[in-house]
């Protein structure tokens, strides 16, 4: 049995996926890019401003599952250029307090809407 999470908070899905999935006590929210979930448009700025609103939206859907941030163990961050690390990550080590989750970090060659940057994370509901 899966639970799907939606909220008008983030933006909704462009495609046919649910913005987040319960299966067994596990949450596993789909890639968020920077869209402004009021307009649906890419928010302007480097890859620091779009890491921000991809954090924003990532933390809307998170809550819309009754978690936060302190709950995701694992993250994957997709880059369309992997000399954007550094200010992702600048960014990415404000969301987590220590110890920080899992993640894999991967250059694509595109990213949906030509997004700098798209996150994904998997959290674990507590127990009780």
């Amino acid at each position: 049995m899966r639970d799907v999470i939606t909220t008008d908070a983030a933006p909704k899905a462009i495609g046919p996926y649910s913005q987040a999935v319960v299966v067994d006590g596990w949450v596993f929210c789909s890639g968020q890019i920077p869209l402004d979930p009021r307009t649906g448009q890419m928010v302007d700025g480097d890859v620091a401003s779009q890491t921000r609103q991809v954090f924003s939206n990532l933390e809307r859907v998170l809550a819309a599952a009754g978690v936060t941030f302190d709950s995701v163990v694992k993250t994957t961050v997709y880059l369309a250029d992997m000399n954007d690390f550094a200010a992702m990550n600048e960014v990415y080590a404000t969301m987590f307090a220590a110890p920080a989750p899992a993640r894999s970090t991967i250059e694509a060659a595109r990213l949906p809407r030509d997004a700098r940057v798209e996150i994904e994370v998997i959290a674990h509901l507590p127990r009780g």
